[in-house]
């Protein structure tokens, strides 16, 4: 395979989703801190949902974004915690994938704490080739040609490859 063809990570999405701001958002950002080694940024509420007493422009969650090597490690350690299995139906056709993590705790480093909680996370992965930027440049952008795309079979088997994961 040549080097345009390589499917690699482009980043890493960590998402912690609290449903309220103070101190449980604080104590879900130290976690993520924690657990990523970088500062997590706030995600807000789009809508107001009344039922769940959540308005419009609240902060309700904390997320972080990880490239190069550090989202490379932080892969390999959450495949690990999810026993390195992914299901089909968590990769999209883009050759993108989801999974969640159910308890922070999973982590090396990370204990419970019943003043802190259980806090889960969500946990999603852009895989791209080289030549993706002519979609993204200002000037002469062009469409991605469909053999520079990463199809869902592209994604499987780099996972399989890579990590030595199992998909179902």
């Amino acid at each position: 395979m040549t080097a345009m063809r390589d499917v690699y990570i482009d980043k890493v999405v960590v998402h912690m989703g609290v449903g309220e701001a103070g101190d449980k958002l604080v104590k879900a950002e130290n976690i993520m801190k924690a657990i990523t080694k970088q500062t997590p940024i706030r995600s807000i509420a789009k809508k107001t949902q009344p039922a769940f007493s959540v308005r419009k422009g609240m902060p309700i969650g904390c997320k972080v974004t990880l490239r190069g090597q550090p989202a490379r490690d932080f892969i390999a350690t959450a495949l690990t915690i999810v026993q390195k299995t992914i299901f089909e139906s968590q990769f999209d056709k883009s050759g993108n994938f989801s999974f969640g993590i159910e308890e922070h705790t999973d982590f090396p480093g990370q204990s419970y704490d019943p003043q802190i909680g259980i806090y889960g996370m969500d946990v999603n992965v852009v895989l791209e080739r080289r030549g993706i930027r002519i979609t993204r440049r200002r000037m002469a952008q062009k469409k991605l040609p469909a053999k520079q795309r990463v199809s869902k079979q592209d994604a499987i088997a780099f996972l399989k490859e890579k990590y030595q994961a199992e998909v179902r």
